[in-house]
Parts: C-alpha cells; sequence; structure tokens
C-alpha cells in the first residue's frame, strides 16, 4: 500500500509540492481538490504529468464508499473501503442543529468492552490520520456545498478506540480543524474513549479543545471489570482525576457515557451512586439504552426504567440525557458497528 496523501497537512503538501518541482501555487490547488473530496486523479487544476508524479507515490482513492445503508429515521450508515481492502463503517446522524458524521479510527478494536460489536474480531489495524479525515470528506462533498459544509459535527466513536490510536488521531484532529482546509471546529469534535489515563493527560496538553467523552457505564470499579477489561488497568478514581485534569487545562466539561443494561448497572442502587460519583463535577451524562449485538448475553433496558433511571439524576441534581435512539435498524446506533462485512467478503 503507498502512502496517504491526507495525513499531510497544507504545509507537508507545500513542501511536497516543492519536492516534485512544481510552483507553489500548485500546493493551493492539490490541497484544495483534497479538500473536496477528490481523488488525485479528480484534481484537475494541475497538470497530468504531477499527478502521475502523485500517483507513484500516494494511492488514488484512499477510501471509497462502497455501501449506504438508509435507516427510517434518517439516519445513514457508510461502508467504506480503504486502499488495502480493509473495511469500516460510518454514520451520519441529522439533527436540527446539522448533521455529525461519526467516524472509525481503528480496523476493528482490541478493547474487548462486552456491550460492542466492534471489538468482536480484535484489532485488525490503526487508521491513519488521512483515512480518518477521508471519511468526513468524503460525505462532507456528498452532502455538502462550497457554501456550506454538510458534515457539521464529528464524533469520534465509530470502530476502535481513538487514544488507542493516539498520534494518527491527534493528527487527524489538527488537520480536520486546520485553517483553509475543511476546518471544523474543534468544539463541534467529540472524542469517545474507554479511559485509557494516560493518554487523557497527553490530551490535555495538545490544545485541541474538543469533548473529552468517557464511556463509564458502571460506578463501581469490580462492576465496570466485568463489562470493559480496560478496568482492570485504570479505575474510575484515576479517570475522574484525569478528566478533572482536563477540565483545569482546557476549561472544556466533560461528558460521560452510561450504557444501561438490564440486571447489571441500572437499579435506583445504581443512580444514586452515579449523582455521588459525579454530583458538582463539570460534566454531563449521557444515558444509552444498550443496542443489543447477537453475539453478546447482555439485555437492554426497557424505556419505562430508562426513563426512571435518568428521572433519580434529575431529581438528585444531576446533569443527565437520555439519548435518542437512532439508527438501530441498520446497525449503526451505539456499539453496533462492527467488521462483519470482513467475514462476509472473504
Amino acid at each position: 500500500m503507498k502512502r496517504i496523501i491526507q495525513d499531510l497537512s497544507y504545509a507537508e503538501i507545500e513542501t511536497l509540492v516543492y519536492s516534485l518541482g512544481e510552483k507553489k501555487f500548485r500546493a493551493k490547488q492539490l490541497y484544495s481538490g483534497l479538500m473536496k473530496g477528490k481523488n488525485i486523479s479528480e484534481i484537475t487544476d494541475i497538470s497530468k504529468a504531477f499527478r502521475q508524479k502523485l500517483l507513484e507515490l500516494f494511492e488514488d482513492e484512499t477510501i471509497a464508499l462502497q455501501e449506504t445503508f438508509h435507516s427510517a429515521d434518517g439516519t445513514e450508515k457508510f461502508l467504506f473501503r480503504l486502499a488495502d481492502g480493509n473495511l469500516v463503517e460510518g454514520v451520519l446522524m441529522r439533527y436540527k442543529y446539522g448533521n455529525t458524521q461519526c467516524v472509525s479510527t481503528q480496523v476493528g478494536c482490541r478493547m474487548g468492552c462486552k456491550f460492542c460489536a466492534s471489538t468482536l474480531n480484535g484489532l485488525l489495524r490503526n487508521l491513519t490520520a488521512g483515512e480518518i479525515l477521508s471519511q468526513v470528506l468524503k460525505i462532507n462533498a456528498l452532502y455538502g456545498t462550497d457554501k456550506e459544509r454538510g458534515v457539521t459535527n464529528i464524533v469520534l466513536m465509530g470502530s476502535g478506540e481513538p487514544l488507542d490510536n493516539y498520534d494518527n488521531t491527534v493528527r487527524f484532529l489538527k488537520n480536520v480543524t486546520a485553517e483553509g482546509g475543511i476546518h471544523v471546529s474543534a468544539r463541534n469534535i467529540s472524542l469517545s474513549t474507554c479511559g485509557l489515563v494516560p493518554k487523557i493527560y497527553d490530551l490535555a496538553k495538545e490544545g485541541i479543545p474538543l469533548n473529552l467523552t468517557i464511556s463509564l457505564h458502571a460506578t463501581k470499579d469490580e462492576e465496570r471489570k466485568r463489562i470493559m477489561p480496560v478496568a482492570n488497568a485504570y479505575t474510575i478514581d484515576e479517570i475522574l482525576k484525569a478528566c478533572s485534569h482536563y477540565f483545569d487545562v482546557t476549561g472544556r466539561r466533560y461528558y460521560f457515557e452510561y450504557t444501561l443494561i438490564e440486571g447489571e448497572n441500572c437499579d435506583e442502587e445504581h443512580a444514586l451512586a452515579l449523582v455521588k460519583l459525579l454530583k458538582g463535577k463539570p460534566c454531563h451524562v449521557n444515558l444509552i439504552r444498550l443496542n443489543e449485538v447477537k453475539e453478546r448475553t447482555l439485555k437492554a433496558l426497557d424505556d419505562k426504567s430508562a426513563y426512571r433511571f435518568l428521572g433519580v439524576l434529575e431529581k438528585n441534581g444531576l446533569s443527565a440525557t437520555l439519548r435518542r435512539q437512532i439508527g438501530s435498524d441498520i446497525g449503526g446506533a451505539c456499539g453496533q458497528l462492527r467488521a462483519s462485512y470482513l467475514e462476509n467478503n472473504e
């Protein structure tokens, strides 16, 4: 597999153009074409000879949109084929405030969370920064215009643990927020992690004021270990200290995802324990009704009980919402993205 040109920043594109003997203005033409989601061969502003030089060094089509699945609620799930034949999924969710794209950062995942389909086949490989960015560029080109982006918000909540692919994730964040490019505000980007504590401290140093979201799903370490192997490495207390540090450095409040699992973490006792754990902190809790995965035995909580759990949190002064269920009919809801297409296409 050749290099991925979308890995490069604008400054690096300029250096590349000079090294290939091209004039300075070619960098802007090339970069503009790439940010419009074009393959190298489709950027006709530059000469055929220059395109050929680039094609000798870089993949022409970083990702291809292989298939689109449409939900009854307007959500769309995308199957992307990478240049090496691997497949990843993404989701576009439509809200009143704009379109939110969920992107993947790895092919598969090695975190082993019991409620998630992405980890069923383990980690196959990391995505490069350019492969992550190209997911956004492809969908933005599909639904955007020269005057208005088709993708207004980004959530790093697809397959993979973003902080387990730290360097590529940070490079992606810097490139997607860069002026002159697609320029998505960091405040419109959310990164979801299962809680890799050292990397949260590293992320705070990067100066990227994004929304940090932690997959919590339990109030006690022993309970968390049953569904999240990462809990064997980092305690809830260590996660809370890292989040507090993130807030102190960035000024951005943080979020906790809490998936309601029948018989596991969703009675009144757990709700009160969650209040005790988080009340008074600059955070918000997103409650998620479990989207069942056929290979797992975990069961979803009924709607009435989910709203009762939310009511306990709100009554006791904890900022919380129950996330709207979208995309579940196409396997595009939280925890449902998987690498099963790889098995079906082998």
